[in-house]
């Protein structure tokens, strides 16, 4: 008897019972192999470049007066550290944070309000979420810096006046890194002692 043919297969297509193979994508075991080459890279990509991703392209430009608002910020963080009394730490700390909350209200707007003006730390959490328990705890200091200012209210504590200012700091590279600048430390390791 004779045996049938094996089917054909389309042109342009490998035998069936030959492996397939998916060189789109680079595999884990061969590293070092050069773009182009089976299982690397394919050779149109461009490893030195920076990976741009959703995020990078989804963060609105900063705009000049958010650079200006950061910039008060650091400025007011590095006299926090210089001051010599725990009151004058104390409220440049707040102001410091205050003035980098402003900066992501410059970048992201202000979201239309009834019923006149708000605080900076109210709207915050509406534009920004994310920093909704920041805002909280600098809306909850607003009230002791306020008594400090007009003098009346607690003596603030050395402890109490490093704190705000270490977490004004933190709040502040918050925000830097919300805006995609690159980490730069602004306090001293020590902080010298208020009174």
């Amino acid at each position: 008897m004779d045996q049938p043919d094996p089917p054909q297969d389309e042109p342009g297509e490998p035998p069936e019972d030959l492996p397939r193979i998916d060189l789109s994508h680079p595999s884990p075991e061969q590293p070092g192999q050069q773009p182009g080459q089976p299982g690397g890279p394919p050779a149109d990509e461009h490893p030195e470049d920076p990976d741009v991703t959703a995020t990078t392209l989804a963060r609105p430009p900063l705009s000049p007066a958010a650079r200006v608002l950061l910039d008060r910020s650091r400025a007011g963080l590095l006299h926090a550290a210089a001051a010599r009394t725990c009151s004058e730490r104390y409220l440049a700390a707040h102001m410091a944070a205050l003035r980098a909350a402003a900066a992501v209200l410059a970048v992201k707007g202000r979201p239309g309000s009834r019923g006149g003006p708000r605080s900076v730390w109210e709207v915050l959490p509406r534009i920004a979420p994310e920093m909704g328990e920041w805002a909280a705890f600098f809306a909850a200091t607003a009230s002791r810096r306020a008594a400090v200012e007009a003098g009346r209210g607690d003596v603030i504590t050395a402890r109490e006046a490093d704190d705000l200012l270490r977490d004004a700091e933190a709040f502040h590279h918050l925000v830097e890194a919300s805006f995609g600048l690159p980490y730069q430390q602004v306090l001293p390791g020590a902080l010298p002692t208020c009174n």
